[in-house]
């Protein structure tokens, strides 16, 4: 019999996405084949300490499943690359561009592709709502830059809702975002490759509130209704598939990626955001797309497993040295 890989995964962490974290973990741990890998769960305190750093002495490879803040912005994916080992998903750069929407937009306006307008603050400055809602109009979202799962979003229909949605993103992050809402369908398109990457059937999400909030994904059951795939003409399907993958090269993206559209009822297509590090609870969508496009949930976690050996052993091919 050959030798298992070791994998460890990496979950929790100092960030308001710990719980959901912990719950893609669990789920990769046990869909991962026994008979290929000798799986370990490496825990991250709320505090950003290792339960067991010395876990990772002897892992081949490395499934970061850290959410959120210092585990999908680039910083843990720079502390594994200084260790040498391989991991699962975006290298530093595409996390820290993915993580931060701010980034995310400029470099796809950059790129000729579709965003929805919107306008960057930072905490030290003064934000004159008149501004804002002349400008944007209403409604508006308002995000902390560089979170995920819709934690510190507010959306806001009236101004005097405005000011307060600003102060609760600050409260998650010292640059938000203010988004013009747009009214459309919310499709989602996994996305999976390092060079040359392949899109998935995309979904579709259909909230049942005032937007897809984080009891709309994690705890309420009925806030939701996924489609998958989603009921799209084929010419669609491919323009949504090709705007995915164009999106994830943009944003120097490897492993693997869920790229969220808007859908406007004229088919004008908006790039919401890029999320490089999709979660694997039973409500996620990646997982999901996937396993509608014929790639089954174990198969899955191969396959990013195989694209991270492929791409450190391309980078260990590299020169370090000058003379």
């Amino acid at each position: 019999m050959s030798k298992k890989v070791s994998v460890a995964i990496v979950c929790g962490g100092k960030s308001a996405e710990h719980e959901v974290s912990l719950v893609s973990a669990r789920l990769v741990a046990e869909a991962l084949n026994k008979d290929k890998y000798d799986v370990r769960l490496v825990m991250m305190d709320r505090d950003g300490r290792l339960d067991s750093p010395g876990a990772l002495d002897d892992a081949e490879v490395v499934f970061p499943l850290v959410h959120g803040t210092h585990g999908e912005d680039g910083c843990l994916q720079g502390w594994l690359k200084i260790r040498g080992l391989p991991f699962v998903g975006a290298g530093v750069l595409g996390s820290a561009v993915g993580m931060d929407k701010d980034v995310t937009k400029r470099l796809l306006k950059g790129a000729g592709l579709p965003i929805v307008d919107f306008l960057c603050c930072h905490a030290h400055e003064t934000i004159d709502c008149d501004h804002v809602a002349t400008r944007l109009g209403l409604p508006v979202f308002v995000k902390p830059a560089s979170l995920g799962s819709s934690i510190g979003v507010t959306r806001v229909d009236h101004l005097d809702q405005l000011s307060r949605a600003i102060q609760h993103a600050f409260v998650y992050d010292r640059k938000i975002i203010i988004e013009k809402g747009v009214l459309g369908r919310e499709i989602e398109c996994a996305v999976l490759g390092n060079e040359d990457p392949i899109a998935s059937l995309p979904g579709e999400v259909i909230v049942h509130s005032s937007f897809y909030s984080y009891e709309a994904k994690y705890l309420d059951p009925q806030g939701a209704t996924v489609v998958i795939p989603a009921p799209l003409s084929e010419e669609m399907t491919v323009k949504i598939q090709d705007m995915a993958k164009s999106a994830y090269r943009t944003l120097c993206c490897s492993g693997m990626a869920r790229v969220d559209f808007f859908l406007q009822s004229s088919g004008e297509i908006f790039i919401n955001e890029l999320n490089t590090l999709p979660g694997f609870t039973p409500t996620s969508m990646y997982p999901k797309m996937w396993e509608a496009t014929g790639l089954p949930y174990t198969e899955l976690l191969d396959k990013l497993i195989v694209l991270a050996f492929d791409k450190f052993h391309k980078e260990l091919e590299l020169k370090t040295t000058y003379l």
